[in-house]
């Protein structure tokens, strides 16, 4: 069992910067999968980004490559989504999430979830 806490959202003006946070429990973290996903009002979740166990892959999604950086470090149990250059169409409740397998960009192939930290980007 891992349990997931993100943190780091908030509000921010078009253009700025969040970094955002996610803790687990557990002695695991290091066997997992570690993404990131959002979903906004009246849309599905989506996959944002995703970092293999030990930092080596990535994955992003086209609506954030080249301003959003995910980052592990397995010391701390953490996982990280720097998002920079932020737009409206960024404003979503960001999750994170864990897998076994690497690879996958759809929800159903994350086991745990975090509550999630909403980012509010205004215009």
């Amino acid at each position: 069992q891992v349990q997931l806490v993100e943190s780091g959202g908030g509000l921010v003006q078009a253009g700025g910067s969040l970094r955002l946070s996610c803790v687990a429990s557990g002695r695991t973290f290091s066997r997992y999968v570690m993404g990131w996903f959002r979903q906004a009002p009246g849309k599905e979740r989506e996959f944002v980004a995703a970092i293999s166990w030990s930092s080596v892959s990535t994955l992003y999604a086209d609506s954030v490559k080249g301003r959003g950086t995910i980052s592990r470090d397995n010391a701390k149990n953490t996982v990280y989504l720097q998002m920079n250059s932020l737009k409206s169409e960024d404003t979503a409740n960001y999750y994170c999430a864990a897998a076994q397998s690497w690879g996958s960009r759809v929800p159903a192939a994350y086991d745990y979830w975090g509550q999630g930290t909403q980012v509010t980007v205004s215009s």
